[in-house]
């Protein structure tokens, strides 16, 4: 291109600036897209936690009347766990010959994004029987004991013993339960 005169040099340099401007309009769209597109990729629902990928760890006596349970997320993507779990006092045979338990809640329910190989944890407490060998209730309940509990999580149940081998020995037919956090929090 050229310019001989003032005013097409002036037209020609404002053309090269309008150009200039747009294309680094384009190039500034297109980034922001693709960070919009970023973010918009960290925003995206994770599936809820069913039982085919979790499995819990055990329970584990914090106290004579206690225990708690911890579950990971061994599938093969993040997941997210909320709420409750159901408790059922069962034998040594299946899951689904148990006597469920009136779960009464502790604290508020937070949704807990478990990454694969993530933990979560929920604490049980049972109304302790009192005294030695056969015990009794202070509220004059016969007291139940069982070897294993059922933990009804991510719509399923999972089995579970105490992990010192004893069993799980309780007053009345209720637990109480807290929500499922993080574990380690």
């Amino acid at each position: 291109m050229r310019c001989t005169t003032r005013n097409g040099v002036t037209k020609a340099s404002s053309v090269l600036l309008v150009v200039a401007a747009l294309t680094g309009s384009l190039l500034a769209g297109a980034g922001s897209g693709a960070a919009a597109q970023g973010a918009a990729s960290r925003r995206v629902p994770v599936a809820p936690c069913t039982n085919d990928r979790l499995v819990a760890d055990g329970a584990q006596r914090v106290g004579s009347s206690q225990v708690r349970i911890t579950v990971s997320n061994e599938g093969p993507t993040p997941c997210v766990l909320m709420g409750f779990p159901t408790v059922a006092l069962a034998g040594q045979g299946p899951p689904d010959r148990n006597k469920p338990l009136d779960a009464v809640r502790q604290g508020t329910a937070e949704p807990v994004r478990l990454a694969v190989g993530g933990r979560a944890s929920t604490q049980l407490s049972f109304t302790p029987v009192l005294g030695e060998a056969d015990g009794y209730c202070a509220s004059g309940a016969t007291p139940s004991i069982a070897p294993s509990i059922v933990l009804g999580v991510g719509g399923a149940g999972q089995q579970l013993a105490p992990d010192d081998g004893g069993g799980f020995a309780l007053c009345g037919n209720s637990v109480r339960v807290t929500a499922f956090r993080a574990a380690g929090s």
